[in-house]
């Protein structure tokens, strides 16, 4: 059962950071360099996510 515990949080925690992404990448321009995470959505989303 771990095996398969351990995978549903993994494929949760993927869906969520790819979710958090497309979000951050979806903002405007001046509002990601506002924010100072223009280029940086990536790096940005994986924290949030992953801690």
């Amino acid at each position: 059962m771990a095996f398969f515990e351990t995978l549903n949080d993994r494929l949760r925690k993927r869906a969520a950071f790819r979710r958090t992404r497309h979000e951050l990448e979806g903002l405007p321009l001046e509002t990601r360099v506002d924010l100072n995470i223009n280029g940086r959505e990536r790096d940005v989303a994986r924290s949030a996510v992953y801690g």
